[in-house]
């Protein structure tokens, strides 16, 4: 597998718990080293996405036997699930090699331009957060993509030439959180489209035994079960999870993660039965005790909690959103009746909000 090293550090994402960013979906330096020694090779060791595995094995059997490359792919869907992951296995499936890089890194184009060009027949070239693709690098893409050439000038003025430069057959796998974001051309010129789906708690329960078993942690079912509850759906945090109940049960116990063992070092973590953490809660309770549980507008909640409104929208929202603990209404944010009852809280019910806990 060969990796394309990408810039990163000039666009690391805000983190509005990064004092914890244990159950926050989205990678970070300490994740790694870590996921790429854990990440499964083959789709019988891939947990989950089982409807995406099946279309895939079909898709990958059918190229394999026509002996042509794979259709463009893009995966779309929260981060944290698996997309990178995915990509590798179609690469390890297909007995091909797979660059990796990340949209931000394609500044100019002869970033772009230059990892195409390395480009041999069959390969998969891997482009994680697509969406931040800026238009040369995405206006490169569109012949490469379809016709497998490139177009290149060269010359000033008046003695400007145009060149097609002749690629091999390639797949191009494209990863991001915000499909909609995509343009319309770049977005209709992909073959394959799947949206990745959230973890259960069984399969996420898989995630975390095969994970503890990678690092020789002895964990039994209701050990796993519990660390996946709490997991928000997503393989990374409980990934991360297992790591830092393995500390505490190394510690506090004999090293064997149990429930009573799990539950004790999630509950030291702040991290409780649905997964949320200080700043969830915190922003749960704002809305409840000084908004009358909402509606209230994001930038007034952006400046109570001191926090940016994007870092709001794009970090803390989504989760709470799909748990079904926050709502967005035109008039601004209300916490949901089951929100209330998580956190233990009277319901204060004003004539703007009536309609809704009805």
């Amino acid at each position: 597998m060969s990796i394309i090293s990408d810039k990163q550090n000039k666009n690391k994402k805000i983190d509005i718990n990064a004092k914890n960013p244990i159950v926050k979906p989205e990678t970070n330096e300490g994740d790694k080293s870590f996921e790429n020694s854990i990440r499964p090779k083959t789709f019988d060791a891939y947990i989950g996405q089982g409807a995406l595995k099946e279309t895939l094995k079909i898709t990958i059997a059918a190229a394999k036997k026509r002996e042509q490359p794979l259709d463009h792919l893009l995966f779309y869907g929260p981060p944290g699930l698996g997309k990178t992951t995915l990509a590798g296995v179609i690469a390890g499936q297909m007995g091909v090699e797979i660059k990796i890089t990340s949209a931000p890194a394609l500044e100019r184009p002869r970033d772009i331009i230059g990892i195409l060009m390395s480009l041999k027949g069959g390969e998969i070239l891997f482009i994680d957060e697509i969406h931040r693709l800026n238009k040369v690098a995405e206006e490169i893409l569109y012949p490469a993509m379809e016709d497998f050439y490139l177009d290149m000038t060269t010359g000033k003025a008046q003695t400007v030439k145009t060149l097609r430069l002749p690629l091999p057959k390639f797949t191009l796998i494209g990863a991001t959180t915000k499909a909609g974001a995509l343009s319309g051309p770049l977005r209709d010129r992909f073959g394959i489209i799947h949206r990745l789906q959230f973890y259960t708690d069984e399969e996420l329960s898989k995630v975390v035994t095969r994970t503890a078993g990678i690092l020789n942690i002895e964990i039994d079912k209701d050990g796993a079960l519990e660390i996946a509850s709490r997991s928000r759906g997503t393989p990374r945090i409980a990934n991360r999870l297992v790591k830092r109940v393995a500390d505490f049960a190394l510690v506090k116990s004999d090293g064997k993660i149990g429930r009573e063992i799990a539950k004790a070092a999630l509950d030291t973590l702040k991290i409780d039965e649905c997964g949320l953490d200080m700043t969830d809660r915190g922003l749960l309770k704002l809305i409840a005790e000084k908004f009358n549980g909402g509606p209230v507008g994001i930038e007034t909640l952006a400046a109570a909690l001191g926090e940016d409104v994007k870092t709001l929208e794009d970090v803390c929202e989504p989760y709470l959103l799909q748990a079904g603990l926050l709502q967005r209404t035109p008039r601004g944010r209300m916490i949901t009746p089951y929100a209330l009852e998580h956190l233990g809280l009277k319901k204060r019910v004003t004539s703007a909000q009536q309609s809704f806990f009805d």
